[in-house]
C-alpha cells in the first residue's frame, strides 16, 4: 500500500485498519478491558490504536510512575479537534500521570513562518487558556519549545543520531526542505522523551495521545531513543533450548558492562561487548538494574514511548476538517450563537426526503452532527445509543438532531468561555 503519513498536511484516512498492517499500530480494543474507568474516547472506539499502551495500563493499575505528553502547534484557532487531545491529556493526569504539554513554536516558526511573537500570543490565548479551562492541573508542565533549555539541549543530542535519509524516509523530506523544518521534527522527539530526564524522575513509561497523522513523530522518536541508549536486552536460546537474556552494549563503556555483571543478582557471564544473564525470571527487575547502571554512567535509558491514536472528526460540511475553511469546524473561542448556526447548517446522514428518512432510516455513520454527539456533546452512552437507533429506524429527523446539537454546542461554548476568563487569571500558577 505504501501509505505516506505527513504531520503537516491535511490527511484523510478512510480505513484506519490499514494503519495496523502498514505501520505496526495495534488495535486498542483489547486495552479497554484493562482500564477501570476508560475515557469515553476509548469505550466508543474513537481511540482505535496504540503502541505499547500495556505499559501505561500496568503503571495505572499498579501505582507506578508514568507520564503523558502531547503538544500543539500555535498556528490558528483552537478547535474541537484540539479539545480531544486536551481531554486525553487531562484524563491521564487524573489517573496519576505527570502531565506535559508543549507549545510547538519552533515547528510553527519553521513550517508555517509564524513570528515568535505570534506563536506566543496564539499559544497562550488560544491553546493554553483552553487547556486550563478544560481542567489541566498546575502540577503539570506547560512550556514553549523555544524557551525550554532541556528540550533544546536534548534535541541537539538526538540530532547526532538522526540523518537525512531517515528523516526523508519517515517524512518525505526532499532537497528543498529547509534545515529548520528538519530540526523541528527532531525537537518533537525531544518533547516526547524529555519527561524521562533525571529532573523529572528518570526513565518511565510515557504515553503520547495523537491523531494518526502524527505517527511519524512517534516512529522517529522510538528509533532515536533506542539509538541513544547504551544497552539493548535480547532474549536468546542456547543449543539445548535453555532461554537466557543477553545485554548487548551499543555505546557503553567497558566499566559499565563490568558493573552490570556484578550488580545483577542472577548468574551472569561477562563477554567482550555483552553480558549474558542465566536464570533471570524477572525481566522488570533486570531492566531496572540495566537502567540504573546506564544512568550512573551518563546515559539516558529511555523507555520507548507509548502512544494512542484517535479518529479524526469530519468537517461540518462533510469531508475533511480544515483550519482554512471556518465553516468546517467549531472553534472554542468563537461566538456561541454563531457556532450554533454553523451546526444547524451542517451536513447530516439523513435521506433526501422526509418520506425516505422514515422508510429507510438515516445513516449516522455519515453524519457530522452525530459525530458531534459521539465525540463531544453526549456523555451518556444510553442517550447516544437511543439517538443512533432512532436515526437508523427513521423515527428521528435531522432537524431534531441539529437543534439539539446546536443548543448543546452553544451551552458548552458559553460555559467554556466563562472558564477561560477564570483561566486567564491563573496563568501564574502554571509558571506562565
Amino acid at each position: 500500500m505504501n501509505m505516506k503519513i505527513d504531520p503537516w498536511s491535511a490527511l484523510n484516512i478512510d480505513d484506519y485498519s490499514k494503519l495496523f498492517d502498514e505501520f505496526g499500530i495495534q488495535p486498542f480494543d483489547d486495552m479497554v478491558r484493562e482500564i477501570e474507568n476508560p475515557h469515553k474516547f476509548m469505550s466508543r472506539k474513537i481511540i482505535f490504536g496504540h503502541r505499547n499502551y500495556d505499559r501505561i495500563t500496568d503503571a495505572m493499575n499498579n501505582n507506578k510512575p508514568f507520564s503523558v505528553m502531547s503538544g500543539f502547534m500555535p498556528s490558528g484557532k483552537v478547535h474541537l479537534g484540539h479539545k480531544m487531545v486536551m481531554e486525553e491529556i487531562i484524563w491521564h493526569q487524573q489517573q496519576g500521570a505527570d502531565a506535559f504539554v508543549g507549545i510547538a513554536d519552533r515547528e510553527s516558526h519553521a513550517v508555517r513562518g509564524m513570528s515568535w511573537e505570534k506563536c506566543s500570543d496564539i499559544g497562550i490565548n488560544e491553546y493554553i487558556i483552553s487547556l486550563i479551562a478544560l481542567g489541566f492541573e498546575p502540577n503539570g508542565h506547560i512550556y514553549f519549545q523555544s524557551k525550554s533549555e532541556q528540550v533544546k539541549d536534548l534535541a541537539f543530542e538526538l540530532s547526532s543520531k538522526a540523518n537525512y535519509s531517515e528523516l526523508s524516509a519517515i517524512y518525505g523530506f526532499t532537497g528543498e526542505t529547509n534545515v529548520a523544518h528538519m530540526l523541528s521534527a527532531v525537537t518533537q522527539s525531544a518533547d516526547i522523551l524529555h519527561p524521562q530526564l533525571e529532573e523529572y524522575g528518570g526513565p518511565k513509561p510515557a504515553v503520547i495521545p495523537v491523531g494518526s497523522d502524527q505517527d511519524p513523530h512517534i516512529r522517529l522518536t522510538r528509533g532515536l531513543g533506542h539509538k541513544m541508549n547504551m544497552f539493548k536486552i535480547e532474549g536468546r536460546e542456547d543449543k539445548d533450548g535453555n532461554k537466557y537474556f543477553s545485554i548487548r552494549s551499543k555505546a557503553a563503556p567497558e566499566e559499565a558492562l563490568k558493573e552490570l555483571s556484578q550488580r545483577i543478582p542472577d548468574k551472569t557471564k561477562l563477554f567482550e561487548g555483552h553480558v549474558d544473564v542465566f536464570s533471570a525470571d524477572n525481566f522488570e527487575s533486570l531492566m531496572k538494574v540495566v537502567q540504573d547502571v546506564e544512568l550512573e554512567f551518563g546515559g539516558y535509558a529511555f523507555v520507548p514511548p507509548s502512544s494512542t491514536y484517535h479518529r479524526f472528526m469530519s468537517g461540518l460540511q462533510g469531508g475533511k476538517m480544515s483550519s482554512s475553511v471556518p465553516e468546517s469546524y467549531i472553534s472554542l473561542t468563537e461566538e456561541p450563537k454563531g457556532a450554533a448556526k454553523k451546526v444547524k447548517r451542517a451536513k447530516t446522514g439523513g435521506r433526501i426526503t422526509l418520506e425516505e428518512q422514515k422508510k429507510l432510516g438515516g445513516e449516522p455513520e455519515k453524519c457530522s452532527v452525530y459525530e458531534m454527539f459521539l465525540f463531544h456533546l453526549v456523555d451518556d452512552d444510553e442517550e447516544l445509543a437511543q439517538i443512533y437507533t432512532e436515526c437508523r429506524e427513521g423515527t428521528r429527523m435531522c432537524g431534531h438532531c441539529k437543534a439539539l446539537a446546536a443548543e448543546r454546542t452553544e451551552k458548552f461554548l458559553k460555559e467554556h468561555q466563562e472558564l477561560r476568563e477564570v483561566a486567564k487569571d491563573r496563568l501564574d500558577e502554571y509558571g506562565l
